[in-house]
């Protein structure tokens, strides 16, 4: 592991601790060098998953498209990193846990909206209004209906 500020090869790691569950190993590292500290993140790759979009092209699955639109629509909403590193894990386990080779967009799409719902409302809408491309106020409105009377 290089380390981010002098990127020297050699670090050693301080502190180990489990979390989301123990689903992600958190790894706290001291450079050789400069001495400086960083935390890295582990989590096991379960399966090679492929994504069909909804024209059916088929492409290989990449959480880090789905952690830049949550990110997105978390933008200063008073959220730890911590959490945010918990929410993209969850979302990560419950695709994986389909246990399936292909996977449709609408799926992740769902499994998602869903997750972002329970997290944080106002990030859930944000989200949805991308995720549902709304044609009209009044889906938009809609939306936030069935927000309200759950």
């Amino acid at each position: 592991m290089n380390c981010p500020f002098c990127n020297n090869a050699e670090t050693k790691v301080v502190d180990s601790r489990d979390t989301n569950e123990g689903k992600i190993t958190r790894r706290r590292r001291e450079c050789n060098k400069c001495e400086s500290r960083f935390s890295t993140y582990e989590e096991i790759e379960l399966l090679r998953l492929t994504v069909v979009k909804k024209n059916g092209e088929k492409t290989e699955y990449d959480k880090s498209k789905i952690e830049t639109g949550i990110r997105r629509a978390l933008i200063k909403r008073p959220v730890t990193e911590e959490k945010i590193i918990k929410l993209l894990g969850d979302i990560e386990y419950t695709i994986q846990s389909l246990e399936k080779t292909e996977v449709t967009t609408k799926e992740i799409g769902k499994i998602v909206l869903k997750k972002m719902k329970e997290f944080d409302e106002v990030a859930y809408v944000r989200f949805a209004s991308v995720y549902k491309s709304f044609g009209s106020v009044e889906s938009f409105k809609k939306e936030l209906d069935m927000l309200d009377n759950n």
